[in-house]
């Protein structure tokens, strides 16, 4: 953490770690000003790269790149329409009808309505990226309900 001041309070912890998310954006503001809106963030750094500091979390946004000499043949790129997911956001809210409504109002896209799936209410948004965000609220686990195994998983 930083001793100045005039210095924004970045994640970088004096001991231990900081778990952060980095986002490869195309357009940095509009996804800094999306998840510091819809998420009820702090902009800590507007660019270079942003950093937008939401609930015990930090995300951190720059456009891709080619590689670097930290990460040889590596490209960074934000994801394309119709690309496979292999990652995603999980947010857990205390309230999801009023996430769901105050997010809905913003003009955030849902795939769905939140949904009850025994365990947790949930739903998915898209960031603008088109990145999923599951946004969760535990229901049924709290009580030691679970959602049923996926189909053909062989379990259960």
């Amino acid at each position: 953490m930083s001793d100045r001041p005039d210095l924004p309070v970045l994640p970088a912890p004096e001991s231990g770690l900081f778990l952060t998310h980095f986002l490869v954006v195309r357009d940095v503001a509009r996804s800094r000003d999306f998840y510091a809106d819809v998420l009820g963030g702090e902009v800590v750094t507007a660019e270079n790269p942003a950093i937008v500091k939401a609930a015990n979390s930090w995300i951190i946004m720059n456009p891709g790149g080619g590689p670097t000499p930290d990460k040889p043949g590596i490209t960074l790129t934000a994801p394309e329409p119709g690309d496979p997911v292999s990652a995603f956001m999980n947010i857990r809210v205390a309230d999801i009808a009023e996430f769901y409504a105050r997010a809905k109002e913003k003009g955030v896209r849902f795939l769905t309505e939140p949904l009850d799936r025994k365990a947790e209410l949930r739903c998915y948004m898209q960031d603008p990226d088109g990145r999923l965000i599951e946004v969760g609220q535990a229901t049924g686990m709290l009580r030691g309900v679970f959602a049923d195994p996926p189909a053909g998983s062989g379990t259960g």
